[in-house]
């Protein structure tokens, strides 16, 4: 089991000590958004380089911790056209020195499937998605020059909201380089919840072979936790205690993607090591 966890869980740190911090807690690897968890180095766009990024990769390695996979969660579908390229042009950044931080996946979400509601209130998603195949094809052509990965984080409510159309996003960027973020707590809404074992079965059946990251954490609808009613805003929750089907989840995962990486999230700082240790025994026991 290879147990990461994102970097800023413990705050905006100098790479050195957030390095030591991440591998006295024992984890093997670390989810790095730079502009959220780098606090000693200008990671802005435009002042990455190969050096820089080598640096930084050295100062986790030198702790025994591994990049798996940067963070640059952009929004591919904003609707005015400058903030968006601003936004693709950063994420290419980052695509083009994943390998020098010692990774090859930039990962990412997909903005809000109401994006368009106003400006196209009569076809606002298909108008979302038209953005968003636009954005990605982009973004894999630029991954395929540097043999990097864009994992995508499928999201209940956003423009890439179900496994579907994550299909139907490889159908339509028939590119390589897309692979599956899954977070099943993420594509979980109370609609859905009930059919959670339909949808876990459904994402190794059918994207097994495109997942190249796991998300844990746990999820709870409603204040205190509770699930009742509909609509209701989901919580996310340290593994364990949430209506996940973690037993399901983790023995698909152990039989289909052994060795995966695992990167902790719905965690404070003095939550971290305690759900890590509940996770380790959830896939040992699955």
């Amino acid at each position: 089991m290879k147990l990461g966890i994102l970097a800023h869980t413990y705050g905006k740190l100098p790479a050195a000590e957030l390095a030591r911090k991440v591998a006295e807690e024992g984890f093997a690897s670390v989810q790095l958004a730079l502009l959220k968890a780098i606090g000693d180095i200008d990671c802005s766009p435009g002042r990455l380089s190969p050096g820089l990024a080598n640096h930084i990769a050295e100062t986790f390695d030198r702790e025994g911790v591994r990049i798996a996979v940067l963070g640059c969660y952009i929004d591919p579908v904003h609707p005015d056209p400058d903030v968006r390229r601003s936004e693709i042009v950063r994420f290419k950044e980052h695509l083009r020195l994943a390998r020098d931080f010692g990774c090859g996946m930039v990962a990412t979400e997909t903005g809000s499937i109401r994006t368009y509601a106003e400006s196209h209130p009569s076809n606002f998603e298909e108008q979302g998605w038209s953005v968003l195949r636009q954005t990605v094809s982009e973004l894999a052509e630029e991954a395929e020059k540097w043999g990097a990965k864009l994992a995508m984080e499928p999201v209940a409510g956003h423009t890439l909201h179900s496994l579907g159309h994550f299909r139907r996003l490889l159908e339509e960027v028939p590119s390589s380089t897309i692979g599956l973020l899954f977070d099943a707590c993420n594509l979980l809404n109370e609609e859905r919840l009930s059919k959670q074992d339909e949808l876990i079965r459904e994402a190794f059946d059918t994207l097994a072979d495109r997942m190249v990251l796991i998300h844990a954490k746990d999820l709870d609808f409603g204040e205190g936790g509770h699930f009742a009613g509909s609509g209701r805003p989901r919580l996310d929750r340290p593994i364990g205690g949430g209506l996940l089907n973690k037993e399901l989840l983790y023995r698909l995962l152990k039989a289909h993607k052994p060795h995966i990486d695992i990167s902790l999230e719905g965690v404070t700082a003095s939550e971290a090591k305690p759900a890590a240790d509940t996770l380790r025994r959830l896939y040992a026991e699955a």
